[in-house]
């Protein structure tokens, strides 16, 4: 039976932020985290624990010398015998560190062996200064000669500057509640380098893990330089999927909206304009990765060094294990199943979206013969779209041009892109359904943006709060991660790592979606608030801006729905009323009847709405 010990010194200690980065505009901090329980494994071993896996390293400093050698494990992952799991697998990490010996009173810092491929190449480095980090929750400790309570053992954890009181989220569910901390956590704790990185086993930047890791980050923190500095990259440094460069214009637009800040589309608006393929169009406006534009000239000028680079569609990832070789769980990988033809539906969804979100910028930059060529393109591929891969006897999409498989992806793009007429969201949706959670971790971003654009809140909730099975948020939380996995298990991706924060789609979806809190207007100078919250009996969140947190809560009974919104200064925001609710009282004012928006204007509002 293990001992639990608590020290007394460690648990006192208080962290300690400092800045560890001489260069202030990557503005890398350290926390100093004591442990959160200590367990004795037997007689001189130890397991700490300290509650989240952070990347960092481990730091000792003991009142006591001992001249035998010292061997910590370090870890994110237990094996089954509570233990620093040493060969955990796909790219969950460990390390194994042997200290000659302890000097007494000596801050002893012990020095990591870097991995090859995520610090050579493409890699984001850090500074030498700074050393080598790993993630690890875990630190196991064995020939502890001296008593455990004369050693204090803090994990040192490296991140971006983080705002952790910023933002909260609670609700009547818990296991909600419990992804989002997932998340939130995430978020923090993959910015270590100062880039939006894809995770540990490449730390490089991919213009779709960054995309969703902006979302989640300005759902939780309005401190911009990070994606601004990540979004510059992909100027330069493009990568190679089809639908990877068409996220870069949704990167910069999303900025825009949430600072109000025009100049990044000033200065790489030519550049952004090419990021949406637009030279790759046939004649009937729909693109293909297949075109024979798309030749080594272009290539170069899309921003590739080597001008033999293959671009493809990627559809979701991993593919069908045929593709890759892998041994998976599900042999179709994460496409449900996915027909890759040349001209195809997803690709010219995200075509799609970039054209419409272009036309905006246009309109921004005051650019009016772009923006109407854009919305004319826009419109164009809308319907080519709807003409040549709707398949109106089965009321939904095929995967593409010549394809008769209609998969989760075909489908669920075109709803979260706004693509699908108004007569067809319900068959659309009711096929979505029939596919289950048939994406990988990133594609359930664009499924939970659709149901809720398409009110199935209820449905979209389910989902994230699914507690059977593997391919959950939960699953994640019950194996012991402590941040987003790449993949809903290793059995379905065989070298996930455990640190991938194109996994937090649920915390963007509960801030922007579930609760409805969006900038309306550049800046947030109006802010939406459209919540759809479902089964909820109750909710609070707290949501930054640069012009501050906007606070809200939410409780019902069987006949009231009441909100208590805060909105900050020098902002407004319009709420939506639900469509559920028939009358109700806006700050003790009677609502008019069918009135859908209510203005809230800075200060304190109560919104009483009965069905």
């Amino acid at each position: 039976m293990k001992k639990h010990i608590h020290i007394c010194l460690i648990l006192l200690s208080i962290a300690v932020t400092q800045a560890q980065n001489s260069n202030t505009n990557i503005d890398l901090k350290t926390t100093i985290i004591p442990p959160a329980k200590v367990d004795k494994l037997t007689g001189d071993s130890y397991l700490i624990d300290f509650g989240k896996a952070f990347f960092g390293t481990i730091q000792l400093y003991s009142n006591k010398s001992q001249t035998d050698s010292l061997i910590i494990h370090l870890g994110e992952k237990l094996n089954d015998k509570n233990g620093v799991d040493k060969n955990p697998g796909a790219t969950i990490r460990y390390q194994k560190i042997v200290l000659p010996q302890l000097t007494a009173n000596t801050l002893i810092l012990p020095k990591l062996t870097a991995d090859k491929r995520n610090t050579t190449g493409a890699a984001i480095q850090l500074q030498d200064s700074i050393g080598v980090v790993m993630p690890f929750r875990y630190c196991e400790i064995e020939n502890l000669k001296i008593p455990i309570t004369e050693l204090q053992v803090h994990q040192k954890a490296l991140h971006h500057k983080f705002n952790d009181e910023a933002s909260a989220f609670s609700s009547s569910n818990k296991i909600l509640d419990s992804i989002w901390e997932l998340c939130k956590h995430t978020i923090k704790a993959t910015s270590f380098t100062g880039f939006y990185v894809d995770g540990d086993r490449e730390r490089i930047p991919y213009e779709a893990d960054a995309y969703i890791n902006q979302l989640s980050h300005y759902s939780v923190d309005s401190l911009y330089t990070m994606a601004r500095r990540t979004n510059s990259y992909f100027i330069e440094n493009p990568t190679w999927p089809t639908e990877w460069l068409l996220h870069t214009v949704p990167m910069f637009y999303t900025d825009y909206m949430y600072t109000g800040d025009i100049e990044p589309l000033k200065q790489h608006y030519k550049n952004l304009k090419l990021k949406t393929l637009i030279e790759l169009e046939r004649a009937d406006g729909l693109i293909s990765s297949s075109s024979p534009n798309l030749n080594a000239a272009y290539i170069q000028k899309l921003g590739f060094k080597k001008a033999d680079t293959k671009i493809k569609d990627i559809i979701d990832w991993p593919p069908a294990q045929k593709d890759t070789g892998w041994k998976l769980a599900t042999p179709k990988g994460e496409r449900d199943g996915y027909e890759i033809v040349p001209v195809n539906t997803v690709v010219n969804a995200f075509y799609y979206y970039n054209l419409k979100l272009m036309a905006e910028i246009a309109t921004v930059l005051d650019k009016k013969e772009d923006a109407a060529f854009f919305k004319k393109k826009a419109k164009n591929v809308k319907t080519t779209m709807n003409t040549k891969f709707f398949n109106s006897d089965r009321g939904y999409y095929t995967d593409g041009e010549g394809s008769t498989h209609s998969s989760l992806h075909a489908n669920m793009m075109p709803l979260a892109f706004g693509i699908v007429p108004k007569e067809h969201v319900k068959t659309v949706t009711e096929f979505i359904k029939t596919r289950g959670m048939a994406c990988s971790v990133y594609g359930a971003q664009y499924l939970l943006e659709g149901l809720y654009l398409s009110n199935e809140a209820q449905y979209a909730l389910d989902l994230i709060t699914d507690t059977k099975g593997d391919r959950t948020w939960w699953n994640m939380i019950e194996i012991g991660a402590t941040m987003t996995l790449e993949a809903w298990d290793v059995k379905y991706k065989p070298n996930a790592d455990w640190n991938h924060a194109w996994g937090t789609a649920p915390l963007n979806i509960t801030t922007r979606y579930m609760w409805g809190i969006k900038p309306k207007a550049a800046g947030f100078k109006i802010a939406e608030i459209q919540p759809q919250l479902a089964n909820l009996k109750f909710s609070n969140i707290k949501v930054p801006t640069m012009n501050g947190v906007i606070k809200a809560s939410f409780k019902k009974d069987k006949k009231t729905h009441q909100y208590i919104i805060e909105i900050p200064e020098n902002m407004s925001a319009e709420f939506k009323v639900p469509l559920i609710n028939l009358k109700g009282r806006h700050n003790g004012k009677k609502i008019k009847p069918k009135q859908q928006i209510i203005i809230l204007n800075s200060g304190n509002h109560t919104i009483d709405l009965k069905q």
